[in-house]
């Protein structure tokens, strides 16, 4: 008999920040590429797909930036769609969502809170 381990959700502050984040990153995508003002059906899958992950990250409140983390909870395609929508996005966060860039730059020699 198995018993399924059932994992802690995370809310935390820095979880839903994280959550906003990357929301708004596809959103730029989506408008950019797709040229939809509200999320296309796999911008929008990509999304749930994304904020779930963050919601069941083990670390929670404690978690490293994702390309840096020891544990790829993406399956590979979605991996590959998330990084490919980061490239594209991350200049226009600049633009469109100023303070969230510079907030979310790591600063070299510091460990963020």
């Amino acid at each position: 008999m198995t018993t399924k381990v059932k994992r802690q959700l995370n809310d935390g502050p820095k979880i839903r920040r994280e959550k906003e984040l990357v929301s708004k990153m596809i959103r730029i995508y989506c408008k950019k590429k797709h040229h939809l003002k509200t999320f296309c059906e796999e911008c929008q899958d990509l999304n749930d797909y994304a904020r779930n992950r963050l919601t069941l990250c083990p670390f929670g409140e404690e978690k490293t930036a994702c390309a840096k983390c020891p544990i790829h909870c993406y399956k590979r395609d979605s991996r590959q769609k998330i990084k490919v929508v980061m490239r594209f996005s991350g200049p226009w966060m600049l633009l469109y969502h100023p303070i969230e860039s510079i907030k979310h730059i790591p600063i070299p020699g510091k460990l963020r809170k």
